[in-house]
């Protein structure tokens, strides 16, 4: 199986200085590459992973224009996270945000929130030297120095940025709720698709948590133990949030080469609904 990061750089980072673009920097995707590595390329050409990627994101547009079974505020920041690392959560994170870019009238917002262990410069292949945690230490910094625009015309990136010691109490800090109220109020089209640090790993992951309107829970069929999942959504506030899941890598309907998505909507901390399936043979 493929991992989530690449050995190479498949973007190239380049400084636009004196642009009039909101963002200092941009990066150019590989198409060609991130198809190769088992991510959704943002192309033409027809996919089982756009399929099933596109059955994951309809749920959560509709929730964020307000046509679900529950409103919530701030519907248009979802936080995709897990129970525990390794079960595909950055694949997901990163999949779900091309596959929403693609969508008419979108934009969307990638943020690399898991600062202790960032992955998205890695695993798309980029350098950026600031991001989230820059942005929040430092009150001379304004977004659109931290932002990172790419060729795909409606997805902007968010790196981590440095590390940082105290990364929950910053995350924590009044800065961090002025910027989630600010990316969720300041662009009607706009989707912030934040991943997150593993929920039962670190206090980081669920005060990200309040902050968000959905929050997506990547689940590895048959290795993460049902008593983690339940203690994962202990940590989340159902009555606040809309909590769904994606079954990652799941053999048990299609045999033992396919790899499967599934998306469960609603799931409560009781743990009796059920998630629904999708083919695939792709990695998690």
């Amino acid at each position: 199986m493929a991992h989530l990061t690449m050995g190479s750089p498949d973007l190239v980072a380049t400084a636009t200085p004196g642009s009039a673009k909101r963002t200092q920097r941009s990066a150019t995707l590989d198409f060609e590459r991130i198809r190769a590595a088992g991510f959704l390329a943002p192309d033409t050409q027809r996919s089982q992973l756009k399929e099933e990627y596109r059955h994951i994101k309809r749920p959560l547009l509709l929730n964020v224009d307000g046509r679900g079974a529950t409103t919530v505020e701030r519907p248009n920041l979802i936080m995709v996270t897990s129970a525990r690392p390794g079960e595909g959560k950055t694949f997901t994170a990163c999949n779900l945000a091309l596959s929403i870019a693609s969508e008419r009238d979108r934009t969307v917002l990638l943020v690399d929130a898991d600062v202790i262990k960032p992955s998205l410069d890695r695993t798309l292949g980029f350098e950026a030297e600031l991001g989230l945690v820059d942005y929040l230490v430092n009150d001379q910094l304004e977004l659109a120095d931290v932002l990172v625009d790419t060729n795909v015309p409606s997805l902007t990136l968010l790196p981590a940025g440095s590390p940082y010691h105290l990364s929950a109490e910053l995350l924590a800090g009044e800065r961090m709720r002025k910027l989630a109220a600010e990316l969720s109020g300041r662009y009607a089209d706009r989707i912030v698709i934040f991943d997150t640090p593993p929920l039962l790993m670190t206090t980081e992951a669920s005060i990200l948590a309040s902050l968000m309107g959905q929050v997506l829970v990547v689940v590895e069929a048959e290795r993460t133990p049902q008593s983690q999942v339940k203690a994962a959504l202990d940590l989340l506030d159902s009555n606040r949030q809309i909590v769904g899941f994606v079954l990652n890598k799941s053999h048990s309907f299609f045999g033992a080469d396919s790899y499967g998505y599934g998306y469960g909507y609603g799931y409560g901390h009781d743990g009796d609904e059920g998630v629904a399936e999708h083919k695939g043979k792709h990695p998690g």
